[in-house]
């Protein structure tokens, strides 16, 4: 069971998660992170390190938000992967009070 990131992480991008992760599981697009559910070991260090509370277990993950799994999936095949912090998107700190964002969702990789 990996670790899923939600709808919370998009236009935030936050990258505190990257910290603890032992595999460079997670890959980046312009505004949001996934990880890998193939490289993902379930070692749970990410998720703490999230501010807005954005990664989940797969079984915690919130019925609203199921379809993450399969965003997780799809675009951790076609985004590159990020190993180092970063700052967050400058609009975070609005947008991590926002819900429903999933129409911000850019499919871009990051550049």
């Amino acid at each position: 069971m990996a670790y899923v990131v939600a709808e919370p992480c998009i236009k935030c991008k936050y990258t505190d998660c990257l910290d603890g992760c032992p595999v460079d599981c997670f890959y980046e697009g312009q505004n949001m992170l996934v990880i890998n559910p193939e490289e993902c070991i379930d070692c749970g260090l990410c998720l703490g390190q999230c501010p807005i509370n954005a990664i989940y277990t797969a079984e915690d993950l919130p019925v609203k938000w199921a379809h993450y799994k399969d965003i997780n999936a799809q675009y951790s095949k076609l985004w590159p992967q990020i190993t180092a912090k970063k700052d967050p998107l400058p609009e975070a700190a609005e947008f991590s009070k926002i819900e429903d964002k999933a129409a911000f969702l850019d499919p871009s990789p990051a550049s």
